[in-house]
């Protein structure tokens, strides 16, 4: 057994349920490996299990995104080496912390060209984009979207990507700093929702059509002009609940024009592993081509987990936000 350190949660609430612990991490067993994690990704989906919104057996750990180096690998492992750098996104919480062992099965090797501080900010939040542009609806290039938190860590990602297939991205932003990031990574037009009416804008850049989709991550506070802002038959992508659940009466899909709703997961899409594996090569495949391009916004050290969090949940961050452990 070898220590390590963890953010361990025995509650549900706010950040200070966070704690720091020192943990006991054994040698990998039958179909597993052991991960010495050089960054942490923070998403606000952590956010979710750590409120109790998504429930998890508690006492947990926290996070499902990281990179590192493999330090060992049981019986059966036969893709993943020691000393292979990988990174993660699916698989069991307890990412927020230094070395924990891993299923091998959701190890993804990392190319030389691509760092593993340019990893940990593009692992989840650039399959996140992949699966929502390239297979929740998948983007042919020369369309007009509406992409919701375009400054956000998977939204400066998305802007990128955008760009890259000849999509025009409209995207929505709380400020208009936020916005002239947007616009920098590749947004073509940018909405500040605290002073312009989303769907309003939206006729205004399309000429009174509409978008055929619109990728909604904040929910309940954006459901309407989200649905405003469709064509006929457009969908509705829900890809998250920031501002909180989204509940829709079906007749009123029919009333804005026979709107198709989906709420992907992740889970659903990057599996079985073979799925995850082409995803990422899309992703790395533009990366090494400089299409996209990530560097964490905010670092934090892993004892202040609970600071991320705080900074996270109180908008004051753009782009990717990390742990170093």
């Amino acid at each position: 057994m070898s220590a390590a350190k963890a953010i361990r949660l025995h509650a549900t609430g706010g950040p200070e349920v966070l704690e720091l612990e020192t943990v006991d991490v054994g040698e990998p067993g039958p179909g597993q490996a052991r991960v010495r994690h050089s960054y942490v990704a923070v998403n606000f989906i952590d956010i979710y299990f750590r409120t109790g919104r998504y429930p998890m057996p508690l006492p947990n750990g926290l996070g499902s995104d990281a990179v590192g180096i493999v330090e060992a690998v049981g019986d059966g492992v036969t893709d993943i080496r020691a000393g292979d750098r990988v990174g993660y996104l699916l698989g069991p919480q307890g990412a927020y912390a230094d070395v924990r062992v891993m299923p091998a099965e959701v190890l993804i090797p990392l190319p030389a060209g691509v760092s593993d501080r340019t990893a940990s900010t593009l692992m989840m939040k650039g399959m996140t984009a992949q699966y929502l542009f390239r297979q929740v609806y998948p983007l042919q290039g020369g369309e007009t979207i509406l992409y919701h938190a375009a400054a956000g860590g998977v939204g400066l990602v998305a802007c990128q990507w955008a760009r890259a297939i000849g999509v025009t991205m409209i995207g929505t932003v709380s400020t208009d700093e936020k916005a002239e990031v947007a616009r920098a990574n590749g947004c073509a037009h940018t909405i500040v929702t605290t002073r312009e009416d989303i769907a309003k804008r939206v006729r205004e850049i399309t000429d009174g059509r509409g978008v055929p989709v619109v990728y909604d991550s904040v929910g309940k506070d954006t459901l309407m002009a989200s649905l405003d802002s469709l064509q006929p038959r457009g969908t509705l992508v829900s890809n998250g609940t920031t501002s909180g659940p989204v509940v829709i009466d079906t007749t009123l899909l029919a009333v804005k024009g026979s709107i198709w709703v989906t709420r992907p997961a992740m889970v659903h899409y990057a599996t079985p592993r073979s799925k995850m594996l082409a995803m990422a090569d899309e992703l790395f495949g533009h990366v090494l081509a400089g299409r996209i391009t990530g560097e964490p916004k905010q670092e934090f050290a892993l004892a202040d987990a609970a600071e991320a969090h705080r900074a996270l949940e109180s908008r004051r961050t753009t782009g990717a936000t990390v742990l170093v452990p």
